[in-house]
């Protein structure tokens, strides 16, 4: 059987009670327990209501608060102007699976320096720092190119909603106005299927 999450209780005097080891904790402890990949779980001592989310929002606003915040400015307002959009969800999704592929390469590459060098070597601990030093241009330019590609398919996404919506109303026959010496807009006729022109009429 699966183990539980680690439940942490909120009260409202906004201490965080962990019901495991029976004790108050803070919000570094919390922070520590994502830092070792321990799930848990918080909610509120009264309502029952789940507060994991808020509370990992306030550990992420913490680090920006502090002196090498990961997100610009720019960044965060691109991400605040998706909310309420229509690609709101698929930008999550998005963010979610490249993050995840990202640190799926980060483990394999520690894994792999671990079983040649060992566990505590200090080789081992400092090479993805140095894999990242050595491929960030490269890397750079991979992100540069598959956002480039991106934007590619969603300009071709855009092409072909276009043009499917204009074909939609391409069967439809609008009438259309000419300008009168009156002033007023009159439907002009179309050609009697006699073919006779108007003036025979």
């Amino acid at each position: 059987m699966a183990e539980q999450p680690r439940l942490i209780k909120k009260y409202p005097n906004r201490r965080l009670y962990d019901t495991r080891t029976s004790s108050y904790i803070t919000l570094a402890d919390v922070k520590e327990l994502v830092l070792g990949h321990e799930e848990f779980q918080v909610v509120d001592a009264k309502t029952n209501e789940d507060l994991t989310r808020s509370i990992l929002l306030q550990i992420i606003l913490e680090e920006e608060a502090g002196g090498a915040p990961m997100f610009t400015s720019d960044l965060l307002a691109h991400m605040i102007r998706f909310y309420g959009n229509a690609m709101q969800g698929m930008m999550g999704k998005y963010l979610e699976n490249n993050i995840k592929a990202f640190t799926d390469m980060q483990g394999k590459l520690q894994e792999q320096a671990r079983s040649i060098y060992g566990e505590n070597s200090p080789v081992s601990q400092d090479l993805w720092a140095q894999f990242l030093n050595f491929q960030g241009p490269a890397l750079q330019s991979m992100m540069g190119t598959y956002v480039e590609q991106s934007k590619r398919m969603f300009q071709q996404m855009q092409e072909q909603v276009e043009s499917q919506t204009r074909n939609m109303f391409t069967g439809f026959q609008f009438p259309t106005y000419t300008r009168t010496t009156t002033g007023k807009d009159e439907q002009a006729e179309d050609a009697a299927p006699s073919g006779k022109s108007s003036a025979e009429k």
